[in-house]
Order: C-alpha cells, then sequence, then structure tokens
C-alpha cells in the first residue's frame, strides 16, 4: 500500500503539542533543542506552555509546526526504524512545505527553522495590519465558483483564490476591500463565507515582499537530493530537483496552496492509498477524506500513534 506523509499548516498549532513526543522519546527532544538552538531562543516552552496567542504569532507557529512534525519524524525513524523513505511522496499544506523538505532530507532542521521564523516575519510585514483579509468559503463551494467570488472581489482591490483545500473548503485572500466586496458577492451566490481571524492576506499578491525576502533567503540555503519525492503546493506534482524546489518555495508565498489537486493527484496518478499526517492535529487527514474518500487516513500525533503505525508498515 503506498503512503504519502503529510505536514500540516499553520492553523494545526496548540499549546501542549508535541509534548507527549519531547517526553517519550530522546530523538524528538533533540529536534526541539535544534530548534531552540537555530533561533537563538525556547521556543519549546512556547511550544509545551503557550500562551496560546504568542504560539499562533505567525513568526511562531510556523517553525514550531515544523518542530513537532520533525520531532515525529525523527522518532519515528530513530525509535521504530520507519524513514520518509517508506512513502511514494511528501507533502506538506504552505508552511508543512518546509516540514516535508526536512523529513525527506532535503533541509536541516536547523535551516528549516530559520527559513519558516524569516518567512513568518516578511510574512507579517508584508502588508500593515488591517489592509488585508482572508475569507473561507465553505458549503457547496467548488474552486470554479471560488474564482468567480475572487474575480468579483477583484474589482474592489486584490483577491485572489489562495487555499483550494477541498470541496466545501476553499479560502480566497487579498485587500479588505476586495475580500469586502467579495464576501458580498458570495451571499448573492448563496454561497456561505466565513471572514478568517488571519493577521495577513497570505498567498496572495499582496505576499510579494515576503517572497522577495525567501528568494533571497532560499538563495543562501542548502537543498540536498530528496529521499523521496514532493508534491508541490504551486503545481500540485511531483518534484525532486533542488533548483526547482527554491523557485517553488518562493512562488509558493504568492501563489495558490493547490491541497485538492495534490490529493487527487497522489490518490489517483500517484497510487497512494494511505495518507499519514506527521505532527499537529487533524485537520489534513479531513481534507484528505473528502478529495481522496477511498483511501486510509491516520494522524501521527502522540508516542502510541507512532508505534502503532510503525507496526503496520
Amino acid at each position: 500500500m503506498s503512503i504519502s506523509f503529510i505536514f500540516p499548516g499553520q492553523g494545526s498549532q496548540a499549546p501542549g503539542m508535541g509534548k507527549s513526543l519531547h517526553d517519550a522519546f530522546g530523538a524528538a527532544r533533540e529536534v526541539f533543542q535544534e530548534v531552540d538552538e537555530a533561533l537563538g531562543e525556547k521556543l519549546s516552552k512556547l511550544i509545551f506552555e503557550g500562551p496560546a496567542d504568542d504560539l499562533t504569532l505567525t513568526a511562531n507557529a510556523q517553525p514550531a509546526l515544523m518542530a513537532v512534525s520533525l520531532a515525529a519524524m525523527r522518532a519515528l525513524e530513530r525509535e521504530f526504524g520507519v524513514t520518509a523513505g517508506k512513502a511514494a511522496f511528501v507533502a506538506g499544506h504552505s508552511l508543512g512545505e518546509y516540514s516535508a523538505l526536512a523529513a525527506a532530507g532535503a533541509l536541516t532542521v536547523t535551516d528549516a527553522a530559520r527559513l519558516l521564523r524569516t518567512r513568518g516575519n516578511a510574512m507579517q510585514a508584508a502588508v500593515p495590519v488591517g489592509e488585508g483579509a482572508m475569507a473561507a468559503l465553505i458549503g457547496k463551494v467548488d474552486v470554479a465558483l471560488a474564482e468567480e467570488i475572487a474575480a468579483k472581489g477583484a474589482e474592489a482591490g486584490p483577491c485572489v483564490v489562495a487555499n483550494d483545500n477541498n470541496v466545501g473548503n476553499v479560502v480566497i485572500s487579498g485587500s479588505k476591500a476586495g475580500i469586502d466586496a467579495a464576501l458580498a458577492y458570495a451571499k448573492e451566490k448563496g454561497a456561505r463565507a466565513i471572514a478568517l481571524n488571519v493577521s495577513a492576506p497570505f498567498h496572495s499578491p499582496l505576499m510579494q515582499p515576503a517572497a522577495d525576502a525567501m528568494a533571497e533567503a532560499l538563495a543562501g540555503a542548502s537543498i540536498a537530493p530528496l529521499a523521496v519525492q514532493l508534491v508541490a503546493n504551486v503545481t500540485a506534482r511531483p518534484v525532486n530537483e533542488p533548483t526547482t524546489i527554491r523557485k517553488l518555495l518562493v512562488e509558493q508565498v504568492t501563489g495558490r496552496v493547490r491541497w485538492r489537486e495534490s490529493i487527487e493527484w497522489m490518490a489517483t496518478e500517484g497510487g497512494v492509498a494511505r495518507f499519514v499526517e506527521v505532527g499537529a492535529g487533524k485537520q489534513l487527514s479531513g481534507m484528505v477524506k473528502r478529495n481522496a474518500p477511498d483511501a486510509e487516513t491516520l494522524a501521527l500525533n502522540e508516542p502510541g500513534d507512532l508505534e502503532a503505525f510503525a507496526k503496520s508498515v
């Protein structure tokens, strides 16, 4: 049964995540220590104890979620002998793409932590607070209707489809004026829409200053050959060439997260029958069930999850 390891993005964070892994496995403790040393601060204390408001800050949430995912992966490898190479593919939702790359051996934990801190700070700084917005279109909404709604919003200001998660969960992003206009049009079309409590319009053209910052940061980063192919957010197709990955990571900052297409491609063309969410929460597992209902899903959050999974492969 072909496997894909998938890695969560922002929104999955919660104080206390990864603490049981830290307490159970020396390999997991090493990862949290590496992240603390890379950032020159005790991010692990914030991860384990909160407060939630500080953990949710983009510059903290991004390296924190990566730390938990990699703590689980390293414990899986060291304690149970299951490596990323057991999978046909890896993929990550937005920042989770960095976790996927680290799991596949393309990035060190130290480099991933520093890149994500840079990414978080740059995304937060790209647009003044209050000038950008995001909204979720839910219910009977597919990407075609979401694109129509975003196009209507764009008549008032920048507005695009940011995350195509699954049918019934498509996120739009842009200027406040653009999102407000899109929400009004969504109501006319009978689509449910919820304004999201976010600090910036992620995955929209307004993030171009952050993309420029990441182009500079990634230019100096070492990206090693991957042990397993990455299915990229921007293309929803596999890639393993470091130069291409560097380019796609820059494009990802302003580009659409094509998660629905990624899961559908892996389940149909890639032959993946088992999607294994590694790290915090189970948000991606829910999306997989909607995009590939015949596939098996499981989440590796706790020590027992790792042990049970290792026995099944």
